[in-house]
């Protein structure tokens, strides 16, 4: 790289922090070891913008180039692979460059011709909680990152140049972030800057602040606030005249406005005006937006499916699904704050659970996928459904049901009938075969109707009005010699009054599917299908209806 001193640094963190200091929901400014820096608590879209707005007369992303990052990382944070940047292509998704932390390493990710190409620098010790400044410059074969604290920089040579028709066209950098949530980065980030052909360390060394050296830090982040005293904790005297604004909006902040108040009225918040930004005093606690581990539930062996159900007046449970038959699937109740093992059920191959009640009676049904039989390569497949006795207090055989390759159960009521219907998947010959739905006569599951499927993953019960509707996913077409057939019809039934039967409604075009769903938004009914497979690749869309 030639040094070029009128090569002007795009900051991109300039880019996304909104003006005049307002707050943005996913961003927050801290303040630790004397020096402000950005925390990403959530994915929004303002962290991103087009390439085309730093790219403006070329598309192309510069061959030679640096980058210069100013971060704070925890020990905490350093267990998992995050993005400081991204450059992601909007249409396929594309991940066409990344720059990514993993625990002791630092990875350069980019898309050339012959496949995404990652090159790694090893042995980057960061996860220290204190600021390090980063410049990374790359030119035709070699990569140097260098770290201001340190003097000798990692040097790395690959076998092929950087590509120099990476095409930006229609794609978005992602700050902190691969896209939304994926790679989300947790710690703090002060300075994020690209420096276009050239290598930005002669800008940066020698610095009397090397752990803080800057090339481009915008100025909100310059500045510290009014000065705190001890632990940083912001403190006003006793005497002072306090000058409070009321709004949903921050008003202006300036040094004219230095030391006055804004209460939030919308979101509850107290904030001190720095002469820079407003700087959060009080605030309303977050609400937590994700799900924090809270039970490890161990098996005693590999499980599929797990039934949530409430048994009145007994409690919670939850039926686990395994693939060993000895000890077999469990079922764990809710004691004391936590699952615990309640009773073992003897399984093959369960791959699903289905709770149902049937008036004051309460039914689990398993889905057993291994074979008990095998007679003239016809494979015959168990499945039982268990009733709660509520003397013993356990789960009790009620009936079993011949099924060919089990893979899910359905329960269902049309007003006074209640149904049960499986998906059958294969029989040892070929997938294409009856899938049964049986009616509740008598304290047993009766033979209702057989309907001829193809691989049958799920079916999703649904009504309209006054009209019920039955779903089915099929998953492939395959028979004893051939190959599989991935791309075919997936069948909407609809329940006849007229012949009390299930009639084919509608074909849908899928690709091996797997499950459908039903859901209304206000008067509107939509039905989603979850495609997983069309003979090449697994990434596929799946259609709302």
């Amino acid at each position: 790289l030639q040094d070029n001193e009128n090569l002007l640094p795009l900051d991109f963190l300039l880019r996304v922090l909104p003006a005049g200091g307002r707050t943005m929901p996913g961003l927050r400014m801290v303040q630790e070891r004397g020096a402000r820096g950005l925390r990403l608590s959530g994915a929004s879209r303002a962290l991103s913008f087009p390439a085309s707005q730093l790219f403006v007369n070329c598309d192309f992303f510069p061959a030679e180039f640096s980058f210069v990052v100013t971060l704070k990382v925890s020990n905490v944070g350093a267990k998992r692979s995050e993005y400081l940047l991204s450059l992601v292509e909007q249409a396929s998704d594309r991940l066409l460059l990344g720059l990514r932390l993993a625990p002791e390493r630092l990875h350069l990710l980019v898309l050339s011709p012959t496949g995404q190409r990652r090159i790694t620098f090893r042995d980057v010790q960061l996860a220290d909680d204190r600021w390090h400044t980063l410049a990374l410059a790359v030119t035709g074969r070699h990569a140097t990152l260098t770290n201001t604290l340190y003097v000798l920089p990692f040097d790395r040579a690959y076998r092929m140049p950087f590509p120099i028709t990476l095409s930006t066209e229609g794609s978005r950098f992602h700050v902190g972030s691969r896209k939304a949530w994926r790679g989300l980065f947790s710690g703090l980030m002060r300075q994020l800057v690209l420096l276009p052909g050239s290598d930005a360390t002669s800008r940066l060394c020698p610095s009397s602040n090397p752990h803080l050296a800057i090339l481009s830090v915008p100025q909100v982040l310059l500045a510290l606030p009014v000065k705190p005293t001890g632990n940083e904790v912001l403190m006003n005297p006793y005497e002072a005249k306090a000058h409070v604004t009321m709004g949903m909006r921050p008003p202006p902040c300036s040094k004219e406005e230095q030391r006055k108040l804004w209460f939030d009225t919308l979101d509850k918040g107290l904030f001190l005006c720095d002469g820079l930004a407003w700087v959060p005093m009080l605030q309303k606690k977050e609400r937590l937006d994700y799900v924090e581990d809270y039970q490890d539930l161990y098996t005693r062996s590999e499980t599929f499916d797990i039934e949530i159900f409430h048994i009145p007046s007994v409690g919670l449970f939850a039926a686990t699904a395994n693939r060993e038959s000895r000890p077999g699937s469990g079922i764990y109740k809710w004691t004391d704050g936590k699952f615990r093992l309640y009773q073992n059920i003897s399984t093959s191959e369960a791959l699903a659970w289905k709770f149902f009640t049937v008036g004051n009676k309460a039914f689990l049904a398993v889905a057993n996928h291994r074979q008990i039989s095998h007679y003239k390569n016809i494979l015959k497949f168990q499945d039982v459904i268990y009733k709660w006795n509520p003397g013993n207090r356990v789960f009790e055989i009620n009936q079993t049901i011949q099924t060919s390759g089990a893979y899910d159960w359905e329960f269902f009521t049309v007003g006074p009938y209640n149904f049960l219907v499986v998906a059958n998947t294969f029989n040892g010959l070929s997938t294409h075969i009856n899938s049964n739905i049986y009616i509740w006569m008598d304290g047993m599951f009766q033979p209702f109707q057989a309907i001829a499927t193809q691989g049958a993953t799920d079916w999703e019960m649904f009504q309209i009005g006054n009209r019920t509707f039955l779903a089915v996913a099929n998953s492939q077409m395959l028979y004893q010699k051939g190959p599989s057939l991935y791309a075919l019809n997936s069948t909407i039934y609809e329940l006849s009054m007229t012949t009390k039967t299930f009639l084919k409604f509608q074909d849908i075009g899928t690709y091996s599917a797997v499950d459908w769903e039903f859901f209304s938004v206000g008067d509107e009914k939509f039905l989603v299908v979850a495609n997983s497979y069309d003979g090449k690749s697994y990434s596929l869309n799946k259609p709302i209806i």
